[in-house]
């Protein structure tokens, strides 16, 4: 756990209670309309409204919209009453003609409360001059093609920073993860080296309040392109109906507070962008963009870093669970013989005692003890036997009833650990009675470390000039700062504390003459089932809205302006939609995949030739009129299987081995049915087409593996991997022989039964 600094509370109050969402102004690079009522009467304006011809002065306050915006009224009414998403949504690049000529505005809607907003970005000369899609769809694909390649978190945000540097332009860019006390702390950088590095350090939670965190989280993107900017009012000061202040939560254009202002300046920066990073719906970390000159970041170059950030989101969430699982099923296992041990013993203590290096490795402790009212018996490097059993009575004492305590700095929290935080700086304490004060506590022995913090992370309060008041400054210095960490382990892992839990479960269970066992293993199973239902909602969720998006404005492009592009630039433009519509694909082949593991098997006895008849039939709907197959169906028997699963494998082989001969003047595919292997019916399927090098012939059933290029065959390289999946859960095994230019032989086994032949 990251160090609380207990001296910054009374200032964290103070920044806390300021109201940034509700300042009553705006950057000046746009225009804001508050619209309110089935009229859509306009109640607030920004006192930067161009005038245009024919139109009154003021922003047109208390006018109808339609009267002042006739061509824009209805397409804003619609996305009013049916936004697709909460906050601010991009509509399109409109024109307007002012007294100054025409000047052309991003507009971007969302509502806040009762009204609805209008945002009018002006366009700036580098937005009509770079960045274009088609210009920044090479960098996106790249992107997304690497991140399957980075090993680690850290290579993941390093991939992510670059990216984001290098589409916006800025002199840098961060990647800055926070911790559970809020602190941050930059993983990754990159930078032109105009402005100086601030890779690995930590700033303060004061940087970020809560106020501020949670309108990261609400509002993803952010930017100041010019730091000294003077802010434009919002007239009036409150709503005329309600008498509330203007809640610019979701506004893009939404001024910035004073002390963020003070903050950039001190850093050095005039220019700053910023990317909410959200996992499962809560703030992980933040891009963070700077520039020691103002700097305007088009609009679609944002709209890219908004989705780079997704995906990258996507792919750390995959990563992260992936991490969590591993070690998830490292404790399993372990636990899994502690608790055959405890079953085979008397005494279940004895059990644990008869066993040091499992009990230590449950928790990755240094050691052990298992503490009762009539014994102390320690494991490992742990405190001496006075020292536990004091530390036992005081938690009987002072945490009755609690079912897990842990800590990774006991000494704040039991001031006489101070003595011991060499062998018990960390302390991870279970009990295992329902009546009696018995605990198994593991220990974790202090990690002294150096903490550098990006300047002096304590704020304090000074006296402005100007109103004679205290008033909160950010620091002005940013050179590193270093703190001495002492008395403190390495923090424990969810997975770890679950560990732990689920053996006290189960020493309860067994103490409970093992009632609980099966309790507990179905609530295990519940759990990693929520966690592949919500990783399943998050992929068809967060992905698929911004390939759709992709594909709708690709096609808007090419429907509205296609005459004034090129033809390379409608080539990529279709390309682009090409694209976005493959990824969709994969995206449906992949919760496809991730769900076959998990639908029960209803199995039946069943012709196999009638199936195989039925697939094939289905397959030559989509063969082209001009080709010519020829197949050979042996006779099969009958199946013993779920006809719904078994109806998946048989259209995956026939659709690649339709696939693979496309180029023979004659295809060749024959099904049938081999000699008994192993007491299981083994059924294949040939082809006479391209074959493959049976040099790589392991990777054929993997998750996105191919063995011939994706131009050339197209597929998302999943169908086999579920082949194998489904013929694995029915007991069976798949593999494949074959040639270069030689065609080949897909074999799969199934348990015979008595009724299936």
């Amino acid at each position: 756990m990251p160090i609380a600094l207990s001296r910054q509370a009374p200032e964290l109050t103070a920044c806390d209670r300021e109201p940034i969402h509700i300042l009553g102004s705006v950057q000046p690079h746009g225009f804001l309309l508050a619209l309110e009522g089935d009229d859509r009467r306009i109640v607030h304006a920004s006192a930067n409204v161009p005038e245009m011809p024919g139109q009154p002065a003021g922003g047109g306050l208390g006018e109808a919209f339609a009267r002042l915006f006739p061509d824009l009224d209805a397409e804003v009414g619609h996305q009013a009453a049916h936004p697709e998403r909460e906050g601010a949504q991009y509509l399109r690049t409109v024109t307007l003609e002012t007294t100054d000529g025409p000047r052309a505005y991003d507009l971007a809607l969302h509502r806040s409360g009762a009204l609805t907003i209008l945002e009018f970005e002006e366009v700036s000369s580098e937005a009509a001059s770079g960045r274009s899609l088609d210009a920044l769809y090479p960098r996106l694909n790249a992107f997304v093609a690497g991140l399957p390649e980075a090993r680690t978190v850290g290579e993941l945000c390093g991939l992510l920073a670059v990216d984001i540097r290098h589409i916006t332009g800025f002199d840098r860019a961060l990647v800055y993860r926070f911790d559970r006390d809020w602190h941050g702390t930059v993983l990754a950088e990159d930078g032109t080296g105009v402005l100086p590095s601030y890779l690995d350090l930590r700033f303060p939670v004061s940087d970020i309040p809560a106020q501020a965190r949670e309108l990261y989280r609400r509002n993803r993107l952010r930017i100041i392109p010019d730091a000294g900017y003077a802010p434009v009012p919002i007239a009036p000061g409150t709503t005329p109906s309600t008498g509330e202040p203007l809640d610019l939560s979701q506004s893009i254009l939404r001024s910035v507070s004073p002390v963020h202002v003070e903050y950039m300046r001190n850093m050095g920066t005039m220019a700053s962008m910023s990317v909410s990073i959200l996992v499962d719906g809560a703030l992980w970390g933040l891009i963070s963009c700077h520039n020691r000159t103002p700097r305007r970041v088009p609009l679609q170059a944002r709209n890219a870093c908004d989705f780079l950030t997704r995906i990258f989101a996507l792919q750390l969430a995959a990563k992260e669970r992936g991490a969590e699982a591993e070690q998830r099923l490292a404790l399993g296992a372990i636990q899994a013989r502690l608790l055959a041990s405890m079953a085979e013993e008397e005494n279940f203590l004895d059990a644990l005692l008869r066993h040091p290096a499992d009990v230590l490795a449950l928790a990755d402790a240094a050691g052990a003890a298992v503490v009762t009212r009539d014994q102390c018996r320690l494991l490992g490097a742990t405190p001496s036997e006075p020292e536990v059993q004091a530390l036992y009575a005081w938690l009987a004492a002072q945490h009755p009833g609690s079912d897990v305590y842990v800590t990774e700095a006991l000494s704040e929290e039991y001031p006489p650990a101070a003595a011991f935080t060499d062998t018990a700086s960390g302390v991870l304490a279970i009990s295992i009675s329902q009546k009696y004060a018995s605990y198994v506590l593991w220990f974790r022995p202090e990690v002294v470390r150096t903490v550098k913090w990006g300047g002096d992370p304590t704020k304090t309060a000074t006296v402005d000039p100007g109103s004679g008041q205290d008033r909160l400054h950010p620091r002005k210095s940013f050179e590193i700062w270093k703190e001495t960490v002492k008395a403190r382990a390495l923090p424990w892992t969810v997975p770890v504390a679950d560990a732990a839990k689920d053996l006290r479960a189960s020493v309860l269970g067994i103490v409970l003459r093992r009632a609980e066992e099966l309790a507990a293993l179905s609530e295990e199973l519940q759990r990693s089932n929520k966690e592949l239902e919500a990783f399943s909602y998050s992929v068809s969720h967060d992905l698929r809205a911004p390939f759709r998006h992709i594909v709708g404005y690709s096609e808007l492009l090419r429907s509205r302006e296609g005459d004034r592009l090129s033809n390379k630039g409608r080539h990529y433009v279709d390309t682009i939609i090409e694209a976005a519509f493959s990824a969709g694909t994969l995206v449906d082949n992949l919760l496809a995949f991730s769900q076959m593991g998990r639908n029960a098997l209803n199995r039946i006895s069943g012709d196999m030739n009638a199936l195989v008849e039925e697939v094939r039939r289905k397959a030559m709907r989509d063969v082209a009129p001009d080709r010519t197959i020829r197949w050979t169906i042996e006779p099969l028997g009958r199946a013993y299987g779920d006809p719904v699963m078994l109806r998946l494998v048989l259209e995956n082989l026939f659709s690649n081995a339709i696939k693979y001969t496309r180029g023979r003047t004659e295809a060749s595919i024959a099904v049938g049915r081999a000699a008994p292997r192993d007491g299981q019916a083994v059924f294949f399927v040939r082809d006479n087409g391209v074959g493959f090098d049976m040099a790589y012939v392991g990777k054929l059933f993997g998750v996105f593996q191919r063995l011939h290029r994706v131009e050339d065959f197209e597929g998302t390289g999943i169908g086999l991997a579920n082949v194998r999946r489904i013929v694995e859960r029915h007991g069976g095994e798949v593999w494949a022989e074959g040639a270069l230019d030689a065609g080949a032989t897909f074999y799969f086994t199934l348990p015979l039964r008595e009724e299936a032949h």
